[in-house]
């Protein structure tokens, strides 16, 4: 592929010195089970979809039930209410504002923005993002990866091909008089490109369900003895042959997005 040709994602760091986004880890950040990284390919290809988003910084957050509280090094790990309002990001608001046009000063993104559910707070990442056309972004929790009990997040699928605006992820708190420190030792989003049409309703109401004893033909009874029967059948059963099928398959495909740009420049125009 050229220089030339428009990123799939392209991400923008707003607040100066924060960690960069990394391609997501097959291996969960080492913690997938050796078994598991060595032949699920389903797992490792999930655990690898997409990009790890580190927190800007450190800070910690309490719900007391009616209202959250958050910490951080700067405030000197004193507890401040947050409430429905917003705090900014440790001393970006005045640097913002002398690096900006003179018209866009005063509008620099919140850091943390109390919402009106119960014990949910957003928090920005630092990011803006630009996606290609017909291309979106699903932020989720890392994939595969321990969750820690006392919160949750919302997942999301943006279009930011058409709005260039800021990742962000909206976190619910679970426990109250629980502190939850969010750390820059391991990632706190995954983010995932996923083309608009996958989830178009033309493509999602095209499903169908079928009676397999009763409707299966001999096409499906094949794949079935290629699938189980025969592998079940060898005197050494070989783990992992899906994986290792997929994974030659996925080599000799080749790069999928320079077909589609190929593609693309040949197709005739109107």
């Amino acid at each position: 592929m050229g220089h030339d040709r428009t990123p799939i994602v392209a991400f923008h760091r707003l607040i100066p010195g924060i960690p960069a986004p990394e391609r997501a880890d097959r291996s969960a950040l080492g913690g997938l089970p050796t078994r598991a990284f060595r032949y699920c390919d389903a797992v490792t290809t999930a655990s690898g979809y997409g990009w790890h988003i580190t927190a800007p910084l450190e800070f910690s957050l309490m719900w007391d039930g009616n209202e959250i509280l958050w910490t951080c090094e700067e405030l000197e790990h004193e507890w401040m209410p947050l409430g429905l309002g917003a705090v900014q990001y440790p001393h970006f608001r005045a640097r913002f504002d002398e690096e900006v046009p003179e018209d866009i000063r005063g509008f620099s993104p919140p850091f943390l923005t109390g919402l009106p559910e119960p014990g949910v707070v957003q928090m920005w990442t630092g990011l803006f993002v630009r996606t290609a056309p017909g291309w979106s972004l699903l932020s989720r929790a890392p994939a595969n990866l321990p969750r820690n009990p006392a919160y949750d997040q919302f997942e999301g699928v943006v279009e930011f091909d058409k709005w260039f605006g800021p990742l962000f992820t909206n976190i619910r708190l679970t426990r109250t008089d629980t502190p939850v420190q969010i750390t820059q030792l391991r990632p706190i989003l995954q983010v995932m490109p996923v083309p608009q049409f996958a989830y178009a309703d033309a493509v999602l109401n095209a499903s169908t369900v079928t009676d397999a004893l009763t409707q299966w033909g001999d096409a499906e009874w094949d794949a079935y003895r290629e699938s189980i029967v025969i592998p079940s059948s060898a005197e050494e059963h070989q783990p992992g042959r899906y994986a290792a099928e997929v994974r030659r398959q996925r080599r000799s495909a080749g790069c999928p997005f320079a077909a589609m740009a190929a593609a693309r420049e040949t197709a005739p125009t109107a």
